[in-house]
């Protein structure tokens, strides 16, 4: 697969999955998602897939410190409605990272490994997302705020636009995933994380 080389520089997301190692799809539970994974998931990396990427990173780090994350033991809340702009987006690659599902997801084994009624859309929260500890209760809420140093609308009208030319539309790939790894440059600079 061809990709920009800055993808393999993006820091995996490491967490421990009780599931994946009880049916021996891990030996030690450990599963690490890359943001190309993620990518190949969505279907094509933009502000919003790296922004629940950066969200989902930031966050599980706030929420466990130096601990691993446990997957499957994360509820995860949503400002947007589900039908809201891309939220949904947003949604799935949360759900993919966390392993939270709404009504769709795995409904468990033995009272064991359920991943459904995790995942809720149109939550009454200050930012963008809420992830909550199962074990604990403990929470934290992430913003994103990409359009403070990124305009992805003024790159997809240098293709889609009255001014665009022959020589903005075949830059245009390049020039949207330059804006992409300027979100990663800048995730510090975009991303509020609030306990």
């Amino acid at each position: 697969m061809d990709y920009p080389a800055f993808f393999d520089k993006i820091e995996p997301i490491v967490l421990y999955d009780e599931l994946s190692k009880f049916l021996g799809t891990t030996g030690d539970g450990i599963v690490n998602i890359s943001y190309l994974e993620i990518v190949k998931m969505a279907g094509h990396s933009c502000a919003t897939v790296s922004g629940a990427y950066l969200m989902a990173a930031k966050g599980l780090k706030a929420l466990y410190g130096d601990k691993t994350p446990i997957r499957g033991e994360i509820k995860v809340e949503i400002r947007e409605p589900l039908t809201a702009g891309n939220t949904g987006v947003v949604g799935t690659v949360l759900s993919n990272i966390t392993g939270a599902t709404s009504d769709f997801g795995f409904g468990g084994l033995q009272g064991r490994f359920n991943r459904r009624g995790l995942l809720f859309y149109g939550a009454d929260i200050e930012h963008n997302v809420r992830l909550t500890r199962l074990d604990n209760g403990k929470s934290v809420e992430v913003a994103y705020k990409p359009h403070s140093i990124v305009n992805p609308k003024e790159i997809m009208m240098s293709y889609f636009g009255p001014d665009a030319t022959e020589e903005s539309k075949k830059t245009f790939p390049s020039r949207w995933q330059e804006m992409v790894k300027t979100i990663f440059e800048n995730a510090d600079k975009i991303l509020d994380v609030k306990s």
